[in-house]
């Protein structure tokens, strides 16, 4: 079995870009068809286990972690087209996963897109069935998030308490130090994405008080990197970021926005987009443009999917489970 690159690598000699048709490959491609991966990043390079047919953790390291968390991302609640009718019941069906896992997560990192056009009941809808996590919610917008007449006015009321500007913050959790970064404001389809000066100035600071020793996760909606410029699936100025975040040993970075995993390593930075909760989208370049894919009913839930990530004690890397809702 032979897996292409969605994107040319890049030549940065530090860049591990899984694209040989090995046994780390294949696992790789199990993330796209199905199947979950877990993956164990050592020094940088990540070393691939696959989930049993059941969806469990294949791996006990997870069993004997201190800490663990759950990605979930892009539940697009008021969504009601072919792609996926009800996106309702696969964010239950999500919530169902979670809450039946072997290990309770301590925390949930949700990416964005809670809603589809922010409207008031949409948001009302996302937050009482998110009530049935079983474990506190920590949240970004997306750029759906943000289209009300007061462009991110009702996000900013009921998740921005407490945080920065447009609603970037960071905080500390088992020893693993958060950061959300925002860069869905101002946003403009088919563009690259923007954090904007005033947050970069404040990541800066942030920084300065965490030791370079300290596992970091960034959490924001569009990725930090250039996955499809002609997309805009990227943010403008996230090398300004990610140059504040190179002396660091371990940083992982987690967003939404594409509807699918992509992953690469660069140095002591692994990138990992998500699944969506409510609907597939295109591989980079595979069709005109991005947007709602839609596929066979009985293939939706291989399309939608969550991310578990671990903390092992006396292991600095991070560990990401991929698993789908029809695992």
């Amino acid at each position: 079995m032979t897996f292409k690159p969605a994107i040319s690598p890049e030549s940065n000699k530090n860049s591990v870009y899984l694209q040989s048709p090995n046994r780390r490959e294949f696992l790789r491609g199990c993330a796209w068809t199905g199947a979950g991966v877990l993956w164990a990043l050592v020094g940088g390079v990540p070393q691939a286990f696959a989930l049993d047919d059941t969806g469990s953790l294949g791996h006990e390291a997870v069993l004997v972690s201190s800490f663990h968390f759950v990605q979930i991302s892009d539940t697009h609640i008021g969504f009601n087209k072919e792609a996926n009718p009800e996106p309702i019941k696969t964010l239950h069906e999500a919530i169902t996963r979670i809450n039946t896992m072997p290990v309770r997560p301590s925390l949930i990192v949700h990416t964005g897109d809670i809603t589809h056009l922010s409207r008031p009941a949409e948001f009302d809808t996302a937050a009482e069935i998110l009530k049935g996590l079983p474990a506190p919610v920590r949240y970004v917008p997306g750029e759906h998030d943000t289209l009300d007449e007061g462009a991110g006015k009702l996000y900013l009321e009921r998740y921005g308490k407490g945080t920065k500007g447009n609603g970037w913050y960071s905080f500390d959790d088992h020893g693993v130090h958060f950061i959300a970064l925002v860069n869905v404001f101002n946003f403009q389809a088919g563009h690259e994405a923007t954090l904007g000066v005033d947050q970069l100035k404040w990541l800066a600071d942030d920084l300065r008080a965490v030791k370079q020793s300290t596992p970091i996760v960034v959490f924001t909606h569009i990725p930090l990197w250039s996955v499809y410029q002609p997309w805009g699936w990227g943010t403008e100025d996230g090398g300004q970021a990610l140059a504040l975040l190179r002396d660091y040993g371990s940083v992982t970075i987690l967003n939404g926005h594409i509807h699918q995993v992509i992953q690469k390593v660069e140095g002591n930075i692994t990138f990992h987009t998500a699944r969506s909760l409510a609907y597939p989208q295109p591989a980079p370049g595979a069709a005109p443009s991005p947007g709602p894919m839609k596929v066979p009913a009985e293939q939706l839930r291989g399309y939608l999917g969550i991310t578990d990530v671990t903390a092992i004690q006396g292991n600095r890397n991070l560990i990401l489970a991929n698993s789908t809702l029809a695992s």
